[in-house]
């Protein structure tokens, strides 16, 4: 007989395999959305100070 496929071990080998790829997405997921969220503030504080600049009276010499 041929010895099991390490893809398909049973026990704690596999459930450790399982948690560490599912820790390693979520991880993905969360560096991903910081991106995001990041992109998201630079937007907003750039919309911010563009109103502020455009909202301030205009002094011409």
């Amino acid at each position: 007989m041929f010895p099991p496929f390490p893809c398909c071990s049973a026990g704690t080998d596999s459930q450790q395999t399982y948690q560490q790829r599912k820790l390693a997405l979520l991880r993905h997921w969360r560096d991903s959305l910081e991106r995001q969220l990041a992109a998201a503030n630079a937007a907003i504080s750039t919309m911010e100070h563009q109103i502020e600049r455009d909202a301030a009276p205009k002094q011409t010499p």
